[in-house]
């Protein structure tokens, strides 16, 4: 039963108090019938309570209670979907991605995610974009195979030894990550730009997605491939 409830009452010609007003933002249904029971004490007998408006009012207290209660649980079922879905997106941290957009180069763009949260009740990945896979190259030692390093080398071909420097020779590419093969063998350029027919470089038979810099959040239900 609320408590703190605020009732206003006048006193009658007969000398009787009468209740004018109930104040509580906490009543319950328990309360209006304590409330009716107390107003069918008190009525005047010379001008009854309808006793149709009552059973009404009754009617309506009991289809607000019942609808207030509906309401709380649908938020409590909807707070644990809500969660449900979080917890089912979080197994997708560490997997490629695809939306279903496509690329400047006319392939679905791909992404990889690296974590997930819910805005306002919506699940959303946190990812970032693959620009391309790049195949790595190796610089193989002539007298000892077992001496190779594995090189990388940035979008221009140029490669960078293993301080982070460029070495100053350059791998010639079709695009991004797609160096070209010549006889079976890389094209290796100079810091002139002349092919360099003598060299050591070798592809390495691996291959590392490049990222984009920005993160961006696509939403759970967007997502068309887990790879």
């Amino acid at each position: 039963m609320a408590t703190d409830i605020q009732v206003n009452s006048s006193t009658g010609v007969d000398g009787n108090s009468y209740t004018n007003s109930v104040s509580n933002d906490e009543l319950t249904n328990d309360d209006f019938l304590t409330l009716m029971i107390t107003e069918l004490k008190l009525q005047d007998p010379t001008s009854p309570t309808d006793s149709a408006q009552m059973l009404s009012t009754q009617m309506q207290m009991s289809t607000i209670n019942t609808n207030q209660e509906m309401v709380t649980a649908m938020q409590s079922l909807q707070q644990s979907f809500s969660q449900t879905a979080l917890t089912n997106a979080s197994n997708i941290i560490g997997k490629n991605i695809e939306d279903g957009n496509i690329g400047e180069s006319g392939i679905n763009k791909a992404y990889t995610v690296t974590s997930v949260e819910s805005i306002d009740g919506v699940v959303q990945v946190r990812a970032q974009e693959m620009l391309y896979l790049e195949n790595k190259i190796k610089l193989t030692d002539p007298d000892d195979s077992s001496n190779d390093i594995l090189l990388d080398y940035n979008t221009a071909g140029e490669i960078i030894d293993a301080n982070g420097n460029k070495n100053g020779s350059k791998i010639a590419l079709n695009s991004p990550g797609d160096p070209i093969i010549k006889d079976g063998s890389l094209v290796v350029l100079d810091s002139t730009n002349t092919e360099v027919t003598d060299h050591n470089y070798k592809l390495a038979g691996l291959s590392s997605p490049v990222y984009s810099d920005e993160l961006i959040d696509i939403p759970f239900s967007q997502i068309t491939k887990i790879f």
